[in-house]
């Protein structure tokens, strides 16, 4: 036997590239011209996605006028909360950034794709190549910032953070101190209170849905095992409740929202516009919720039932542990369906006097005539945005669902 020098046995032969080659011709040929007909099929597809691709580039990149996004980016972006208190929504997205980072090092897989991808574009736009009239050097730095603290989460998740608890008793404060920030205090001088009004643009957006989704959640849960509940006083309560609010539309809810529930609370209690909305959409998501988590009970054998039973689990202990993972995890794509549409459906806000991101740039286009013809511009810029958030949570529901194996036996 013949023992290798160091160094040697431990690089790749010299035909591996010549075999990658051969490996990629093969799957062309298997897979784009395994015949004529399919040959030509594949040209002309190529041939429309070159035109196409290179029409959408010429237009984005030389043709668009985006002066109506860049000129007004703070309203798209935060509506008309007030400029000197800006730095809460930044100090926000810094906190946020960090945990991110931590979440990165401690679970890393979908978690991680998803800070890199902040990192990496707030990075970018803190790098691009325009005037400083245009991105100060203090934004630039904030931009910069959060690529820093999302490296420094990654190194405290993976080398100081033991276990999960301490990462979701961060999340969770992190929540309530951004309600803090945001909304502020009466009277105070470092934290003046700030009118949900002035709320607006994508800030608004992304606080309706995220409001919804965290909420309407465990709502359609209890709905769902409600429906499901021998007591018949509690099932006839749960049924109606998502057939009546599942057979009338979103707009419905929210006017009823907006308007028919202070006619029922006493004088002296008022109930501000932003959470009126977050209300109505909550209950309006959490109905049809119910009848996902519902669809995913039904589908668990009755065996499952009798396997708990046999081994000691009540009632409770074996809804708990046994049946609602198991449901839960078979209907995913149908929850996070729900969670995209909700994301969507924020748009309607506007009806009860919201400014969100779509209201927001229609106010833009029409309150300028000489923007009238950007308008294309604008919607595009809209739903590039809208398109960004709902890719990411179907990328993450795919993930999700192969670190979980649905569909799998």
């Amino acid at each position: 036997m013949v023992t290798p020098q160091p160094g040697q046995g431990r690089s790749a032969p010299p035909h591996a590239d010549a075999l990658s080659v051969g490996t990629a011709l093969r799957w062309i040929k298997k897979n784009l011209f395994s015949s004529w007909l399919n040959g030509l099929l594949s040209l002309l597809a190529l041939a429309f996605l070159y035109v196409a691709a290179r029409g959408i580039v010429t237009w984005v990149f030389v043709t668009a006028n985006w002066d109506p996004v860049a000129s007004n980016f703070k309203l798209f972006a935060l509506g008309q909360y007030p400029a000197e208190q800006v730095w809460r929504v930044g100090l926000i997205i810094l906190m946020v950034s960090c945990l991110f980072g931590v979440s990165w090092g401690r679970f890393g897989g979908t978690v991680g794709a998803f800070a890199l991808a902040l990192g990496v574009g707030l990075g970018i736009l803190g790098l691009l190549p325009v005037g400083f009239d245009q991105i100060s050097i203090r934004l630039r730095l904030w931009f910069l910032a959060n690529p820093a603290l999302i490296a420094l989460g990654y190194w405290v998740g993976s080398r100081v953070l033991k276990g999960p608890r301490g990462l979701m008793l961060g999340w969770g404060l992190s929540i309530v101190a951004s309600a803090f920030l945001l909304s502020g205090f009466g009277g105070s001088r470092v934290l003046p209170a700030v009118e949900t009004g002035l709320w607006g643009g994508l800030l608004l957006t992304f606080i309706l849905a995220l409001v919804g989704i965290i909420a309407s959640f465990p709502i359609g849960v209890l709905l769902a095992l409600g429906r499901r509940s021998a007591l018949p006083l509690v099932k006839i309560l749960c049924t109606t409740f998502i057939e009546v609010v599942r057979g009338v539309p979103l707009v419905t809810i929210l006017f009823m929202a907006s308007i028919l529930l202070p006619l029922f609370l006493p004088e002296q209690i008022r109930i501000d516009r932003v959470l009126r909305a977050m209300i109505g959409m909550t209950l309006f998501a959490a109905a049809y919720m119910a009848e996902n988590v519902r669809g995913g009970l039904a589908a668990i054998p009755i065996g499952q039932y009798e396997a708990a039973k046999a081994v000691g689990l009540n009632g409770f202990q074996t809804m708990l542990l046994i049946v609602l993972p198991q449901a839960l995890r078979t209907v995913i794509p149908a929850i996070v369906g729900q969670f995209i549409a909700l994301f969507m459906d924020t748009t309607l806000a506007v009806i009860v006097g919201l400014l969100e991101l779509l209201a927001v740039g229609k106010a833009i286009v029409q309150g300028n005539p000489e923007w009238l013809r950007l308008q294309v511009e604008v919607y595009v810029f809209i739903a590039a945005v809208f398109w960004i958030f709902t890719f990411s949570m179907s990328y993450a529901s795919r993930r999700l669902e192969v670190a979980l194996g649905v569909g799998k036996r």
